[in-house]
């Protein structure tokens, strides 16, 4: 009769504590001021200003025919996350890109260790 008490009481409790942890926290939910949305807004188009500036950008801008006025208009016309994601990608930029030197050594390098290996293990590469 104890046991059969202790086991109902025991169920009980993990019922309540089961329904009490799958129950969703509360969400705390507001509203951007307006004022930090533009300031945000502002800071991301003065980098990207910054960027449309330089001499390397405005050429490429004038081999596509655009004008970097006509790349701000346009620029303009995009959402506050649109421009912040492209002010974010800017930074992440470099002046001089990859051009794929990192992957063609690399490859020497792994070329070279796959000869090396094969040379200590008694195989001979032969280069015609």
């Amino acid at each position: 009769m104890l046991k059969k008490t202790i086991f109902k009481l025991l169920s009980i409790y993990l019922v309540l504590a089961m329904a009490l942890i799958t129950m969703p926290a509360q969400g705390w939910a507001m509203f951007i001021p307006s004022q930090t949305a533009s300031i945000a807004r502002q800071a991301d188009m003065a980098s990207i200003q910054k960027t449309l500036e330089s001499t390397i950008v405005k050429q490429r801008l004038i081999d596509y025919g655009l004008s970097s006025e006509d790349a701000m208009a346009r620029i303009n016309k995009l959402s506050d996350d649109q421009v912040h994601q492209f002010a974010s990608r800017l930074d992440s930029l470099q002046a001089g890109a990859d051009s794929g030197a990192d992957a063609l050594v690399l490859l020497l390098v792994v070329v070279l260790l796959v000869i090396l290996i094969l040379e200590v293990t008694g195989h001979h590469v032969i280069v015609r």
